[in-house]
This record gives C-alpha cells, structure tokens and sequence, in this order.
C-alpha cells in the first residue's frame, strides 16, 4: 500500500511541476499583444519563444548527463527556479522596453530553466513505472501540454484584468508564483531506493550481450543509426506542431475575422485563447493517449500514425475557410504533436535502457531546440513577408506546406526505425 501511494504521489507531483513549465506553450496568447504594444516584429517577438524552446532542448540535453550527479531534486528546483526567474526578467524587460533582456530572460534564463526541469520529472518517473512506462512517462508530459491552458484561459486573462491589462505586472506576479511552486513540490521529486521494483514486476535482468555491445555507453548510443532516426523523426513532428503553437491565436483570429468581419478585437483575442485551451487540452491528452497506445501497438507503428496523418492535417489546413474546422484540424495537430512527447521517452527506455536514458533522451530533446527555432521563426518571417494578409492566404498557404513536407519526410523515415522492445537492461 505504501509503494503505490508513493508512487502516486510523485506522478502527482511530477504533473503538476509539469503543469507548470508548460505554461510556455501558450506564447501565442502574448505574440500580437506585444507586437502591437511595442511595435516588435512578428518575427522579433517570435525569436523569445524559440529562444525558449532553443535553451530547453540544449539544457535538458546537459542535465541528462548530469542528472544521475545531482539528483532529481536539486534538478528540479534549479529548473523551476530559473523559469520563474525566466518570468521576473521578461517583467523587467517589458518595464525598459528592451528586446534583448526579454531574450535573455523569458527566452535563455528561462529557457535553461525549462530543460533541467522537464528532464527531471520525465526520468524520474520512468524509475518508478518500469512497468507502465508509456502510460506513466504520457501522464507526466501530458502536465506539460495542459500548462497553456492553465496560462491562457486563466492566469494570465485574470492578471490582465486586474491589472487592467499591464503584462509586465503580470509576468512578475507569474515568475513569483512559479518561484514559490517549485520550492514547494522539488522535495516530492526524488528516486525509488536503489534496486526498488513494483511487487509483481520483476527487476530487470543484465544487460544482454546485443545491447551491451551496442549500447554500453552514452558516445555508442549517440552515434548509432538508431538514435539518429529518433532524433529527426522527433525533430520532424515537432517542427510542424510548434510552428502552429506559436502563432494558432493570431492565425485562428485571421480565419474567425473572414467569417465574421463585426468581431471586436477583444472578441476576436477571446476566440484566439479560447483555442489556445482546446488544443493544449489535446496536447496534453495526445501525450497520455497515444504514450499508453504505443504500449499496445509498439512505439515504431505509433509514430507511423502520428506522422502519416498530421501531413493529411496539415494539407486540409491549407484550404479549410471554417472557423470549427480549422479549430478541429488544429486540435488534431497538437493531440499527434502531445503524443510524439508522449512516446519517446519509452522508445528511448526500450531501444537503450534505463540506465542511459536520462542522458540519452536529454540528447534527442535538442530536436525540440532546433524544431523550436526553425518551426516559429519560419511562419514569422513567412507572416512579415505578406504584412496584413489575413489567412488564407500565402503566408498560411507555405507555411502549412512546408509543415506537411516535414511530417511526410519523418513518415518515410519512421519505417526505418527499430521497434521498441525491452532492452533488459536495469
């Protein structure tokens, strides 16, 4: 009874710190604001998010490698601390009007805050669910796939309201909150005692003589064949997911204005969060759902799936006029999106071992950072290059192109890779 009451609480736990690194997702809600606040660029304002996304891959990349030193719970609380710092700086970065403190703070400080804490619980967990992997390891990231809801159709618009509509004052109150939050759960993210396993799941035996020769060390396992298709398969569904993250407000509020040209700006804003919730609803879900499908059906035929039939999406998205539809062809996107998070963090378990894994996985999420700037910064200069242009039109057009080039490139590849089986490996 203990067992599984601590287990349940560290997934608790692990969610809700999730939950909160995952406010990040909803940047769209804060792009036309501040570009109209402050005369920024699309692609100016744009560069915050993917430098963001950029530092996350990067750090999570490094705390990988030295997560196993430091503990999860240290981990955690420099994670949680440096993103809410990552908040108070971009509060002060709004105050003097700089550009480039608000790339420094929200985006590198912040950034680097994201990657050591996403790391964190995604590894820690995975420890206490070697028997649910897919399904526990969804759970989590699911956390940080409902964080923009949590931003968008809460915290922020009830800041903004109080504040009559100040965003630095409500980016401070946000870095403080968060500041506080992980002091408070970091303690709760820690390790199962050493040689601990489920009752009724036996420990994993020694590593086989295949996977020690292949994958017996970290420098082996990061130049194979087999992690080079994860990454840019991995790379692949983020690019496309991400660039519709970063603009879905603005692009949505573009196809409810042509139905509906009597709309008022906040009216139309109302509608943009509004979709900013469904679809980190579905992020979050497509995190959960498609992690325990891929216990099911393998790892390999899961990403077939979320591959093959986001490009369908995105090729729909290209010609879609209907609001609800649009809205639904988006949803879909970001419940595939949510899954790829969902999934890899078993394949990495299965194809290389627990053992490698947090250093492993932490190198495969510098697709994100590389997907994170290319995917964002693509649709702005793409947006600045037709100023005005209310969709559909050239700029959605080639942006939702190129996003369905890049999903039908890593579904041809996803064919290519090993399934995910049990390496045997403790």
């Amino acid at each position: 009874m203990k067992e599984t009451t601590n287990r349940r609480i560290v997934i608790l736990v692990c969610t809700l710190f999730m939950i909160m690194l995952g406010t990040v997702y909803s940047w769209s809600f804060f792009q036309r604001p501040l570009c109209e606040s402050f005369r920024w660029s699309n692609s100016q304002v744009a560069w915050t998010f993917s430098l963001a996304i950029c530092f996350l891959g990067l750090s999570a990349a490094a705390g990988g490698v030295l997560l196993k030193r430091f503990g999860p719970t240290l981990f955690a609380r420099w994670g949680g601390v440096l993103h809410g710092s990552g908040y108070l700086l971009a509060a002060v970065a709004l105050h003097v009007q700089s550009l480039s403190l608000l790339y420094v703070g929200y985006g590198v400080i912040g950034g680097t805050g994201l990657g050591l804490g996403y790391v964190t619980p995604v590894a820690t967990v995975a420890r206490w669910f070697p028997d649910r992997k897919g399904l526990a390891t969804g759970m989590v990231v699911m956390g940080f796939g409902l964080g923009a809801i949590v931003m968008s159709k809460f915290l922020a618009p009830l800041l903004l309201a109080l504040t009559d509509g100040n965003l630095m004052t409500a980016f401070a109150v946000v870095g403080l909150l968060f500041i506080l939050l992980t002091l408070l759960l970091a303690g709760a993210i820690a390790n199962p005692p050493e040689g601990w396993h489920p009752t009724g799941h036996e420990a994993a035996g020694p590593v086989t003589k295949e996977v020690a020769s292949r994958y017996g060390s970290i420098s082996a396992a990061l130049i194979s064949r087999q992690f080079l298709l994860m990454w840019v398969i991995f790379f692949c569904n983020i690019i496309a997911g991400i660039a519709i993250i970063g603009f879905q407000s603005p692009l949505f509020q573009d196809v409810v204005k042509g139905a509906d040209p009597s709309l008022s700006p906040a009216a139309l804003a109302g509608h943009g969060a509004t979709l900013i919730a469904a679809s980190s609803l579905f992020n979050g879900i497509g995190r959960f759902f498609w992690g325990g499908l891929s216990d099911r059906i393998g790892r390999k035929r899961t990403f077939n799936l979320l591959l093959g039939t986001q490009a369908v999406a995105f090729i729909f998205l290209i010609y879609v006029r209907t609001p609800w539809l649009f809205a639904a062809l988006v949803c879909y996107v970001l419940l595939c999106y949510g899954g790829g998070f969902g999934t890899m963090p078993s394949f990495v378990v299965d194809i290389f071992g627990t053992r490698l894994m947090p250093a492993v996985y932490g190198a495969i999420l510098t697709a994100w950072s590389a997907a994170g700037v290319g995917g964002p910064q693509l649709v702005a200069s793409v947006k600045d290059r037709f100023p005005g242009e209310l969709y559909p039109g050239r700029a959605s057009t080639i942006s939702f192109a190129i996003g369905a080039g890049f999903l039908a490139a890593g579904f041809l590849l996803s064919f290519c890779m090993e399934d995910g089986t049990p390496s045997g490996e403790a």
